[in-house]
C-alpha cells in the first residue's frame, strides 16, 4: 500500500515527502511570524533577519505565512514578498511549505505565488465561512491540486473535518501528501491514520501542540507545529529532545512550568494564540512588530504574565533573556 501512495505521486512530491519526513525526524516545525512596522505595513528587512534567526536554529521544515504567520492579513503582493525571502533564508537546506487558503480560486492564486516565489510545498488552510459536506471539501483540493505543480499537506482545523473514507480520497490525489491536524480528536484521527495508505504524512496540529504531543504520539503522530519555536527555539528545542529521548521528568517540568501556564493565558482571549507569539518575540529583541487587525496585542497585565512565563521557561532551559525596553 505504501508503495501505491509513492508511485502515484511525481518525483518532486516524493522528494519534499522524504525531506519532510527526515525534518519531522530531527526537529520541530517552524511556523513563522510575519514581521510589520508600527503603522501595520509589511517590514521586510526586520523579517529577513528574523528569518535567518529561525532557520539557524535548524527546524525540520519552514511554513511561512500560515496560522502564525497571519496569511489572512497579507494581499498578494505581500505575500509574494514574504514567500520569497523564507525561500531566500531557506537556501534550499529546509524544506518551505507555504500557507495558502479561502476558496480554491483564491487559494490558487496564492498557490501560484508560491510557485514562482520558489516554495516546495504548500499547506492548504481551513477554507473561508461556509461549512461543507464532505464531497466538497475534497472537491476543494482536487480542484486545487489541477492548477498547481506543489504538493498539498490539507489542514483539518474549524469547520474543515473530515472522514476516514475523505482521507481515503484525498490520499488518490496525486499531489495531496498529508494531514494537518488541529481538532485534537484522537478517536478520529486514530481512524485517519489507519486509513490513509502507508508514508503519507500526518501532522500535530493543536494550537500550542506541545501540550498534546505524547498523545498524538500514541495513535502515530509524532511530527508537530511549535508555535513556541516561533519566539524561544531553546525552550521548543529542549521539549523536542526530552520527547524524543523519553526523558518524562523533563516533559513534565516543562509543561507544568511553562506551557500550562502558556496555554491558559492563551485561552484569556480570542486571537492570543498568535498575538501572545508575538508580544513573547518582541520580548526576546525580534523584530518582529505588532500584530494586524483583527488581531489585537495583549494588555499590559497579560503582557506581564506572559513576560513571568516567558523567563519562567528560559530558566528551565538555562537561558537568560535579553530584556527590552
Amino acid at each position: 500500500m505504501g508503495m501505491r501512495f509513492l508511485e502515484r505521486i511525481s518525483a518532486e512530491a516524493e522528494n519534499v515527502v522524504q525531506r519532510l519526513r527526515e525534518g519531522m525526524e530531527a526537529g520541530v516545525l517552524s511556523f513563522p511570524l510575519t514581521s510589520f512596522q508600527e503603522d501595520g505595513s509589511l517590514d521586510l528587512e526586520s523579517y529577513r533577519t528574523y528569518l535567518t534567526a529561525q532557520v539557524a536554529t535548524a527546524p525540520g521544515a519552514l511554513f511561512p505565512a500560515c496560522g502564525t504567520g497571519e496569511f489572512s492579513a497579507l494581499n498578494e503582493d505581500e505575500y509574494r514578498a514574504v514567500i520569497e525571502v523564507a525561500v531566500t533564508a531557506a537556501d534550499g537546506r529546509l524544506p518551505v511549505v507555504a500557507g495558502i487558503g479561502y476558496g480554491w480560486a483564491q487559494a490558487l492564486r496564492f498557490a501560484r505565488i508560491a510557485e514562482e516565489a520558489g516554495a516546495d510545498a504548500l499547506l492548504v488552510m481551513p477554507h473561508y465561512l461556509v461549512a461543507a459536506p464532505q464531497d466538497g471539501l475534497v472537491e476543494q483540493l482536487r480542484r486545487i491540486a489541477a492548477g498547481t505543480r506543489l504538493p498539498l499537506i490539507a489542514y483539518q482545523r474549524g469547520q474543515v473535518v473530515l472522514t476516514a473514507d475523505s482521507v481515503r480520497r484525498i490520499a488518490q490525489i496525486p499531489s495531496v501528501i498529508g494531514l494537518k491536524d488541529g481538532h485534537s480528536d484522537l478517536d478520529r484521527l486514530q481512524r485517519l491514520t489507519i486509513a490513509a495508505p502507508d508514508g503519507f504524512l500526518f501532522f500535530n496540529g493543536a494550537s500550542t501542540a506541545e501540550i498534546q504531543a505524547r498523545a498524538y504520539a500514541t495513535v502515530g503522530v509524532p511530527a508537530y507545529s511549535s508555535a513556541v519555536h516561533a519566539f524561544a527555539p531553546e525552550i521548543a528545542g529542549a521539549f523536542f529532545t526530552a520527547l524524543r529521548d523519553g526523558d518524562d521528568t523533563a516533559v513534565d517540568t516543562l509543561l507544568r512550568d511553562f506551557y500550562i501556564p502558556l496555554v491558559e493565558l492563551r485561552d484569556r482571549v480570542p486571537g492570543y494564540a498568535v498575538s501572545l507569539v508575538k508580544a513573547a518575540a518582541r520580548l526576546r529583541g525580534l523584530p518582529v512588530g505588532p500584530v494586524r487587525a483583527p488581531l489585537t496585542d495583549p494588555c499590559p497585565a497579560d503582557l506581564a504574565a506572559l513576560e513571568h512565563i516567558l523567563d519562567t521557561g528560559l530558566d528551565l532551559v538555562g537561558v537568560r533573556r535579553r530584556h527590552t525596553a
